[in-house]
């Protein structure tokens, strides 16, 4: 072999291939033509290599030439052209041999990577050219060189420095043998001051247990689902007509086993859909179950986007429980946090030595709560990025719907800011346009092309629209938390009974607004954390009226208008408040009968409110509710009607509130219609740790007119307690 004529190529580019830094490794690395058009040159950098031979198609091997002791190899084929099929035989230092494909002898594996990005970038198991292996492709437009580093390659960038494709700023590599399980990150060197970074895959689809943080190969298509009839009629169980009562979990803490480990996926799935299921709950929202390195941020710190944490099992894990949940008529929320992310090394910030994800004007770009980076909703990329994910969770993985994190920090540019630390948008507001319009493309795009699943906003401000569709200018959310309610109703909740009757407005508030936007009624985590009590604890009185209290104001969420939603513990009265590293006490339930009473009551009034449409049929319409009497703050009662407007004679429920811890006898109120009324449910019931003051005899309504109704009940009203009464058909 001609090897006289070795290097073809000049010092510094072999220089720069040794070093890592050159930017086109393709254009210098596998096979090119000889400038003479006398044959082939092949060049290979494999560090660590004592030998390397070609091996070609006929059969016959030739030996390379090492052209620098770092171990870039050259061999001149003369006569060859292109294209030209070999293998690399590699032999170590200790006398071992492999062979492998040349990953710079094939050509690009995908064109435009923007259909899709979670089909085309990140790590995809392929078949290329006959040839199995893995496509690896990232976004970083301003990087210098990117290479992949892995177990496969020693961790060394000079092995597979990547191609890069400058229409899209992206970079990519088809690495043969690579398969599942394999460990990868992305080195890259950047522009900025010769900064070198190692970035875990942003649409990595797995990730290594927290504190390790490398990406891990892995196929999401190979999981073979089971829950085409839940999918066929999703539209039917999650319409605006549907019921809908979430119980909302953190899956760390749910419950831990034997040894105070974490559960699976797996063991969530045996545990969990069944006691929800036990309590009539239609829906689980988990809450951030997106990669994320710090346990404490409850996974509201995300890293990474397109995986579901490995803290509970893999990706097939997570399907399997989406899957069973489905199979079992459980619908599946997932928390969703566009809103920022992270400053971890790792992560997406300051990505490839530029603000790429991020804005790079602090007033802009970082969250002064929570240090955290925001998204540049104003780049075309980063909105794709978001878009996609959401489309990612609810494509691969089956979900139901999103409830979208903190989305009034998104809305304001001067959220949590003080004048001069904001950038006013372009007609000097404070309103974030990007943001604004990155939500409204969000929502469309979902709801386009996959009718039936739902997007919850938690927004918690009196924005206007938020659940407006977008075509008539509002956000396209289908629900939006009502704090309003939350916080009101909490306030006069936890005020001593005695001085409800001066707060009565503060209560009844809700019903001003409470047609305005669709609602979901939340009582979540955020409420009974970080010092602020359990939601039994922030109840006056003593330790019985704290549970009557508990009651009514559950009995009082079920009956408002508004979808419901109950953070675990909430539903046995835990004393203590949430805390992520403990799981739920459930062994209060074998303390008496005031946290099996409270546990009873709310699968009563779960099994209440999806059997009974005048309580959610009509959720978001002034016809589907009536006062009865919201006036009588001397005594701390409301009483009103829910109903279907067309059938109220026969579809309709009659809720009476007591929110002292008095019985009022012969309490009198009005009622539209004639006929006979019995108790449905009595938040006093003894089976629920009440005094057992209910009715239990069939009520007469009387013909005098009362509370500008034609009819009148005479009705027990029990201590602290709701009573829900129907008409007899």
């Amino acid at each position: 072999m001609p090897s006289e004529k070795l290097p073809t190529i000049p010092a510094g580019t072999i220089d720069a291939i040794v070093n890592a830094s050159h930017g086109d490794p393709f254009g210098v690395l596998g096979p090119h033509e000889l400038d003479d058009e006398s044959g082939v040159v092949v060049r290979a950098m494999l560090p660590d290599t004592a030998v390397v031979a070609v091996k070609l198609n006929d059969g016959t091997t030739h030996d390379m030439t090492r052209i620098h002791p770092e171990g870039l190899m050259e061999l001149i084929l003369p006569e060859a052209t292109l294209p030209l099929e070999y293998e690399l035989v590699l032999t170590d230092g200790d006398g071992a041999q492999w062979t492998e494909h040349d990953p710079y002898n094939f050509p690009p594996s995908f064109v435009n990577p923007l259909p899709k990005l979670y089909e085309n970038m990140g790590a995809h198991i392929i078949t290329h050219q006959g040839v199995q292996g893995v496509r690896f492709a990232v976004w970083a437009p301003g990087a210098e060189r990117v290479s992949v580093v892995g177990n496969f390659n020693d961790w060394d960038g000079r092995r597979h420095p990547m191609r890069k494709h400058h229409d899209f700023g992206t970079w990519e590599i088809f690495i043969p043998a690579v398969g599942k399980g394999a460990l990868y990150k992305f080195e890259i060197k950047t522009n900025y001051h010769e900064y070198m970074v190692t970035k875990s895959d942003p649409l990595g689809f797995f990730s290594e247990m927290r504190p390790k943080t490398a990406s891990i190969v892995w196929d999401i298509n190979s999981y073979a689902w089971q829950d085409d009839d839940w999918l066929s009629k999703r539209t039917q169980y999650q319409g605006h007509d549907a019921p809908i009562s979430i119980y909302e979990i953190h899956p760390g803490s749910w419950k831990r086993n034997e040894n105070w480990e974490w559960l699976t996926y797996k063991e969530l799935g045996e545990q969990l859909i069944p006691y929800v299921k036990k309590m009539g709950y239609t829906h689980i929202e988990l809450m951030s179950v997106s990669e994320h390195p710090f346990d404490g941020s409850w996974g509201y710190q995300v890293t990474g986007y397109y995986a579901p944490t490995s803290r509970f099992g893999t990706p097939d894990d997570f399907m399997a429980f989406v899957d069973a949940c489905h199979q079992n008529g459980i619908g599946v929320l997932l928390d969703w946090v566009p809103a920022h992310f992270p400053k971890d090394q790792h992560g997406l910030s300051f990505f490839d030595g530029t603000h790429l994800y991020e804005h790079a004007d602090p007033r802009q770009g970082e969250h002064p709560d929570w240090g955290t980076y925001i998204f540049n909703y104003g780049r075309d990329e980063v909105r794709k990025f978001l878009v996609d994910n959401a489309l990612f969770w609810i494509d691969k993985y089956h979900i139901d719907g999103l409830r979208v994190d903190a989305v009034a920090s998104m809305l304001y540019l001067d959220f949590s800011r003080e004048a001069g630390q904001w950038v006013p948008n372009r007609y000097g507001g404070r309103e974030n346009l990007e943001a604004i319009a990155f939500l409204r493309e969000m929502n469309s795009v979902v709801h386009e092309r996959f009718p039936g699943v739902i997007t919850v906003a938690e927004e918690s401000t009196a924005w206007g629209g938020v659940t407006r569709p977008t075509a008539e200018g509002g956000l396209g959310f289908d629900y939006k938390w009502n704090m309003g309610w939350m916080n009101d109703t909490l306030r006069y909740m936890s005020t001593e009974s005695i001085f409800r009757s001066y707060h009565q407005g503060t209560l009844t508030f809700s019903l001003l607004y409470a047609f305005s936007e669709k609602f979901i009624l939340p009582f979540s985590h955020d409420e009974v954390v970080h010092l602020k009590k359990s939601l039994v604890d922030k109840m006056p009185g003593d330790s019985w009226q704290k549970f009557a209290n508990l009651r009514a104001l559950l009995g009082y969420q079920y009956a408002h208008p508004g979808r419901k939603l109950n953070f675990m513990g909430n539903e046995i009265g835990q004393w203590q408040e949430w805390q992520e590293e403990q799981a739920v006490h459930w062994h209060l339930l074998e303390d008496g009968n005031l946290h099996l009473g409270a546990q009873t009551l709310v699968r009563d009034l779960n099994n209440l409110y999806t059997s009974t449409p005048a309580l959610y049929a009509t959720d978001d319409i002034w016809d589907g509710f009536s006062w009865i009497d919201f006036r009588d703050a001397l005594h701390s009662v409301i009483a009103f009607s829910r109903q279907i407007p067309e059938q109220a004679e026969t579809e309709q429920v009659v809720v009476i509130c007591n929110f002292t811890p008095e019985v009022r006898e012969g309490y009198r109120i009005g009622v539209p219609f004639a006929g006979k009324y019995t108790e449905m449910l009595n938040t006093d019931a003894e089976k629920y740790g009440g005094s057992n003051v209910v009715n239990t005899a069939v009520l007469e309504a009387a013909e005098l007119p009362w509370q500008d109704l034609p009819f009148s009940l005479q009705v027990t009203l029990p201590p602290l307690g709701v009573v829900f009464l129907q008409r007899v058909k």
